[in-house]
């Protein structure tokens, strides 16, 4: 008991702090190594984020999306939405975690699932199975020992996906609402968001307007 006690807070030594900043104005920038996993992650916390209700993006790493803008997923369009609205609310955390690539399948996993999107239309689903590899492996366990290393008691969650709330809460962390993020649905992504919302039942009921027009 004390060993997994032990391996649920992140030691001093496996944290490094400073002063980001950005467009959107100052961060600290917290990048620390997760005891379990042994990634290296990172937190953006904007203003006085130390107490409860606060609000927290836990975005998972998407290479394709986050940094090289791709239009399949909505990916990069989340994380600039949820910083921003983290910076309009005057507080808030990002939680950037790495090891998450394609629902926690990986890089290179990540691009055959697409081949097969796009040479036999199978969706982000049936393509990750077919492949054999699973749906979804993303452990959420992390974010949770860093807002707790942070002092955040309780959040409200930027997400669309009831199964990230739900592994949050598993991990120990209150959620005390799930807040939308919602990113501009178009032709290049909507055939991905359909399958989120109809094969892992995340909310996004802002795609049948984008279909009907």
């Amino acid at each position: 008991m004390r060993e997994r006690a032990s391996r649920d807070i992140i030691a001093e030594g496996d944290v490094a702090e400073s002063r980001l900043a950005t467009r959107r104005g100052p961060f600290r920038a917290l990048a620390f190594r997760d005891p379990v996993d042994g990634f290296e992650h990172m937190a953006l916390v904007f203003g006085s984020a130390t107490s409860e209700d606060v609000l927290v993006r836990v975005h998972s790493e998407c290479l394709t999306g986050d940094v090289f803008g791709a239009l399949r997923c909505e990916c990069g369009d989340q994380l600039d939405l949820a910083l921003d609205r983290i910076v309009e609310e005057g507080r808030g955390v990002l939680v950037y975690l790495r090891g998450h690539e394609g629902r926690g399948i990986g890089l290179v996993a990540k691009v055959r699932t697409q081949v097969l999107q796009d040479s036999r239309g199978l969706d982000t689903v049936d393509s990750a199975t077919t492949l054999g590899y699973p749906v979804d492996t993303r452990d959420y366990g992390p974010a949770a020992r860093v807002l707790r290393h942070l002092g955040v008691r309780s959040v409200r969650l930027l997400s669309n996906n009831p199964d990230k709330s739900r592994g949050l809460e598993r991990s120990g962390v209150t959620v005390v609402e799930r807040v939308p993020l919602l990113a501009p649905a178009h032709e290049h992504n909507l055939d991905y968001l359909t399958a989120k919302r109809d094969r892992l039942a995340h909310d996004l009921p802002h795609i049948d307007a984008h279909a009907l027009d």
